[in-house]
């Protein structure tokens, strides 16, 4: 027998190991796992066992399942089998309609409620190593810029806290900045001193401006107080069934003002959901108010 190849058979993921992750997965995190994500999940849990220097994957599935470290494993287990794919500014046209369409109106809506007044409240919903919520951060402080009286706040939440700790820290490498404007760049980014780092950090005054908190959409209840005029929760709900995608949309939208927006991905769509809210743009939604 040949001690490599066994070692190498200890590293691959069986159909029956594969079905139990998958099933735990969707469970715990309501994300999709079909046979053809089988060689994806494989190749990161061969990745953790490294890290964690197992040799095979039945012994990591006790170190998950059945240790006493199992919860303490879960956080970094959610780590590498979510997908954290993000961009500054991605699907522009959203923040477009959220300067000229939806701010506007939620303005003119509030000015008929007695006692109403801002600041206003965006929650972005998965919002991964945050570039969308600074990217909302810098569309709503060039609102503000030009509309006195006008304060915001944002809530960002995700699973991964490998990808929140990236976003608390709101620091980039400068192959991520592209698609940020250069009056942007030079108003809301400032430069490493270490000019061989190639990095940048948002400012300060919009880091304040957002806060950033760990949440599965799994939960039964969601632990969140403030009512929003926008959430976005674009780009998630693709690794979701329908009736989770249902489900999740009714609890988020219970945190959703009459007359709110919600954003979802543009390959998105709610057709058929039975949730309270109805399109009015593309990958556009709104509660009635």
């Amino acid at each position: 027998m040949n001690p490599a190849l066994d070692q190498f058979d200890n590293l691959k993921l069986t159909p029956v190991a594969f079905e139990k992750f998958a099933r735990f997965i969707t469970q715990e995190l309501g994300i999709k796992m079909p046979p053809d994500k089988m060689s994806m999940l494989q190749a990161r849990l061969q990745r953790r066992l490294r890290v964690l220097g197992m040799a095979s994957i039945e012994q990591y599935q006790a170190h998950l399942f059945n240790s006493p470290k199992s919860v303490e494993e879960l956080v970094d287990f959610i780590d590498i089998v979510t997908t954290n794919k993000t961009d500054f500014f991605r699907e522009p046209e959203h923040f477009n309609y959220l300067t000229n369409t939806a701010l506007p109106e939620l303005a003119r809506l509030r000015r008929g409620v007695p006692g109403s007044h801002w600041p206003f409240k965006l929650w972005c919903a998965g919002c991964s190593s945050g570039e969308e919520p600074y990217t909302l951060a810098m569309t709503l402080s060039e609102y503000a810029a030009s509309h006195p009286g006008f304060d915001f706040s944002l809530l960002a939440t995700d699973i991964s806290t490998k990808v929140l700790n990236h976003a608390t820290l709101g620091i980039y490498d400068d192959d991520r900045i592209g698609p940020i404007a250069l009056p942007l760049r030079k108003k809301y980014l400032l430069r490493s001193r270490d000019s061989q780092r190639g990095q940048v950090r948002i400012v300060p005054e919009l880091r304040r401006k957002i806060s950033f908190h760990r949440l599965n959409f799994m939960d039964e209840t969601y632990p969140v107080r403030n009512q929003f005029e926008v959430i976005f929760f674009r780009n998630v709900m693709i690794y979701f069934s329908k009736e989770t995608q249902e489900t999740v949309i009714g609890k988020l939208c219970r945190n959703l003002l009459p007359g709110g927006y919600l954003f979802v991905g543009h390959s998105e769509s709610l057709t058929g959901l039975n949730i309270p809210v109805h399109s009015v743009g593309l990958a556009i939604y709104r509660k009635p108010a």
